[in-house]
């Protein structure tokens, strides 16, 4: 990402935001959008920060889909480049009332999910829930180049 690596510049700060429908269909869309938003903004495509911040995408988007779904209700993703802090922000946010858990590793090697915020607790410089204004809550997740 050539503005994250040139403290000389001015700092700038890059959003896009979006909904999608609550499907796999529309986390799907979430990641790719993602990724294209990124390479736009010249976070190459195949770099350490271009994967971790679209597989942070990709999980936080697919949670909101599969257990953060209400009928009707949409999920939201929010993307923030910020060249001062050197970080990319991931918000998802759905409206199911019932905040995530970070199931231990280990809680259930046979399982077939329950890994999503695990390997965001592992490629994520710092995450976190909060929140928000009306139903439901809002995951965010930060990453910077390295």
């Amino acid at each position: 990402m050539p503005a994250l690596h040139h403290p000389q510049e001015a700092s700038l700060v890059r959003t896009f935001g979006q909904r999608f429908s609550s499907t796999r269909r529309g986390a799907r869309l979430a990641r790719l959008l993602a990724a294209q938003q990124l390479a736009d903004w010249g976070v190459a495509r195949g770099t350490r920060l271009h994967d971790r911040v679209t597989l942070v995408v990709a999980e936080l988007a697919a949670n909101a889909a599969l257990h953060g779904r209400v009928p009707g209700r949409d999920f939201a993703l929010l993307l923030v480049c910020d060249t001062a802090r050197r970080t990319v922000r991931v918000e998802v946010t759905d409206t199911h009332p019932t905040l995530p858990v970070c199931l231990p590793p280990a809680a259930d090697a046979e399982a077939d999910g329950g890994r999503g915020l695990v390997l965001v607790d592992a490629v994520a410089d710092r995450w976190g829930v909060r929140e928000r204004c009306g139903p439901g809550k809002t995951v965010w997740a930060e990453c910077a180049p390295g």
